[in-house]
């Protein structure tokens, strides 16, 4: 009898590592509320596997293995969350602060860095085993510490980040993991809240709250230190309220123009990403949250604050110009385009639903169920730099 019971086992398994997968054609669906990650297939558009007890996910970013066979999911109760693709299951998990706001990946893939608001500062953990490895406190001025907000990867394997409360920006450089180097921007403007490094890895962009304008820190040039940007955008216009921050991550970078939500008006800025002068305001029927740009540049899809988050806007990279809008749904969170850009998914958060449009004719494809998504992430992130 044992072995019948032993066969069936090894039978029921051999079955199992049977259903191959392939990695590259996987994504995570985060549902914010339910504190779970859907396992999705791009193509099929198909739920595979549905993870639970990941705690807090109520601003969760999730990054990906150069395999792309593990994610690791940041929630904002400071868990970090290693899932195995393939087997559909939580790889390990740990609690590593109180209050964390996104991580990033190295460069090689080795080391996981995650930016904390409680304690304030950065935490750098092996990816295989989610040991830790350097612990960074964003510690300024007299004995105070600073939020940390905007890490990012950078090549030479980098992070960056901005200080919140001190309104600066460090690079950690972690060649040699035993002795972290840390470099030091100060000054950089009133409480940067999120930023970006273009695709190429060569500029990291800070957006700030307290000011007008944004800091620039030219990752080729750090001798030049950081310089502003817009300056003078908007410092005499009325202050607006801002029903939900622009998320700068989304920012779209489209050949040499640089896409970028305003805060608190119903305006998309282009810039000119060889001077970072404004080229023009393209007017929208919103405040924008995320601002991302198709594959191929030409299109720019952009998602909006509340009282207008059920539209999406489409821009015409060609002229500058608006193309269709279109009403998903209630409560537009997230999109995220397949690798090659020919459809992008959508996050319908108060449906229950993710919509998939196809990105040529603007027709919806798909719709999915998901308890509350507020994240789409696809495996394809793992080969881009600041993703």
């Amino acid at each position: 009898m044992k072995k019948i019971v032993s066969l069936l086992g090894f039978l029921l398994s051999f079955n199992a590592l049977a259903e191959l997968r392939a990695t590259g054609d996987l994504g995570v669906v985060i549902e914010r509320e339910a504190g779970a990650a859907l396992i999705v297939n791009t193509t099929e558009h198909k739920q595979l596997a549905r993870i639970g007890e990941l705690g807090d996910l109520s601003h969760a970013s999730v990054v990906f293995s150069r395999d792309q066979r593990y994610a690791y999911i940041f929630g904002r109760d400071g868990g970090l969350s290693k899932i195995d693709l393939l087997r559909d299951k939580i790889d390990k998990r740990i609690i590593q602060a109180g209050n964390s706001i996104g991580g990033a990946i190295s460069q090689d893939g080795k080391l996981i860095a995650v930016s904390n608001y409680t304690p304030g500062g950065v935490k750098v953990f092996s990816s295989d085993t989610l040991d830790l490895v350097a612990d960074i406190p964003a510690d300024y001025g007299d004995g105070q510490r600073s939020k940390v907000v905007g890490l990012v990867d950078a090549p030479g394997q980098r992070f960056v980040f901005s200080l919140f409360d001190a309104g600066e920006i460090w690079t950690l450089d972690m060649k040699n993991p035993q002795k972290p180097v840390v470099e030091k921007f100060k000054n950089i403007g009133k409480l940067p809240y999120d930023a970006l490094i273009t695709p190429d890895g060569r500029y990291y962009i800070a957006g700030l709250f307290g000011e007008s304008g944004m800091a620039l820190l030219d990752l080729w040039n750090t001798q030049d230190g950081v310089k502003r940007i817009l300056p003078d955008y908007v410092k005499t216009d009325e202050k607006l309220p801002v029903y939900k921050m622009p998320h700068l991550e989304g920012w779209a970078v489209a050949g040499d123009s640089v896409f970028v939500p305003a805060i608190g008006k119903h305006e998309v800025l282009v810039l000119d990403k060889r001077n970072w002068t404004l080229i023009k305001a393209i007017p929208v029927p919103g405040q924008p949250v995320f601002v991302m740009a198709r594959p191929d540049g030409r299109q720019v899809w952009v998602n909006f604050a509340m009282p207008d988050n059920n539209q999406l806007q489409v821009i015409d990279v060609k002229d500058l110009s608006l193309g269709k809008n279109l009403t998903p749904g209630k409560a537009v969170l997230h999109m995220e385009f397949t690798p090659r850009g020919e459809q992008v998914w959508v996050a319908v958060r108060d449906d229950n639903q993710v919509v998939v449009y196809d990105t040529d004719t603007l027709r919806e494809v798909a719709r999915l169920p998901a308890q509350k998504p507020n994240g789409i992430f696809f495996s394809a992130r793992a080969h881009k730099t600041g993703l």
